[in-house]
């Protein structure tokens, strides 16, 4: 499978899209009124699999795990906010995965995570390991998940923590760390072709944003 006719963009409702690499398998899809974005991450050598947010529509969540090798063993919630876990109950409960947050989020959430995240821990999905970086500032404990793909680039699903055109929302102090954190943490160690996948709306690169860190920085929000 070839990278060929992935685009990232997705509507509530409308197909998969998937991204096909020799390693792993990134299937996204959107739900709900809020058009979160979900994502499924595939092991191509163990059939292992991670699904990112589980936000709404229990179904669609369980179809998108059929779409790929059909186990769930991982499944992550990158932030506390109400839309990116409303189908965490009921996607754990169906699929007995081990279930992921950060820290400092993980008391806000309706299932209690199984592993509590740090900056630096790894999520091992077959053969495929991802690295957690925790943004703080649009929630305390967000975090964002890079798999560094020895074919190809680096594959980073940042949650709500960073979109193309900006930072995820978050006012005065809380700005000011978040993006504290996106320049150290990710900007500063990520190439610029560094794929990002936000939880809502289309995907970018690192380099297509990188431009406009001072404007972001300064706008304050």
């Amino acid at each position: 499978m070839s990278t060929v006719g992935y685009t990232g963009r997705v509507t509530p409702g409308g197909p998969t899209d998937v991204r096909g690499l020799r390693r792993a398998t990134i299937r996204k899809m959107a739900v709900s009124e809020m058009s979160n974005n979900v994502y499924l991450v595939t092991c191509t050598a163990t059939g292992e699999q991670l699904l990112v947010d589980a936000a709404d529509d229990p179904e669609r969540c369980l179809a998108l795990v059929a779409e790929g090798s059909g186990r769930l063993d991982h499944l992550v919630t990158t932030h506390q906010h109400w839309d990116h876990h409303r189908a965490l109950a009921a996607v754990a409960a169906a699929t007995g995965a081990t279930t992921y947050a950060g820290a400092d989020d993980a008391d806000g959430l309706p299932v209690p995570p199984d592993v509590r995240l740090h900056h630096g821990d790894v999520v091992t999905v077959g053969e495929l390991e991802l690295d957690v970086i925790h943004l703080r500032g649009h929630t305390p404990g967000s975090v964002a998940l890079s798999w560094a793909d020895p074919d190809g680039t680096t594959h980073l699903f940042t949650g709500d923590a960073l979109f193309p055109g900006g930072p995820g929302r978050a006012i005065g102090p809380d700005h000011t760390t978040l993006m504290d954190d996106l320049e150290e943490r990710v900007f500063g160690v990520l190439p610029d072709d560094t794929w990002f996948y936000p939880g809502h709306g289309d995907d970018s690169t690192l380099g297509a944003e990188r431009p406009s860190l001072a404007e972001w920085r300064e706008r304050g929000w």
